[in-house]
């Protein structure tokens, strides 16, 4: 399974940074999401994360 981060469909709600702030930050720029570390997409954090982002900018794909 793999993260895939849409930044172009981020809002900049920062639930991801809320919910993980050791894996994500919000851009000083414009306030949307970018990764602060390798992220493992089985990690439950990260499914987290992705359950809560309200644009769905965040997605778990897989295999």
């Amino acid at each position: 399974m793999r993260l895939i981060i849409d930044r172009e469909r981020c809002v900049g709600a920062g639930l991801c940074v809320l919910s993980a702030p050791e894996l994500f930050d919000q851009s000083d720029a414009d306030g949307r999401v970018v990764v602060r570390a390798s992220t493992d997409a089985d990690d439950p954090a990260v499914h987290e994360a992705g359950r809560l982002c309200p644009s769905g900018a965040l997605r778990i794909a897989g295999p």
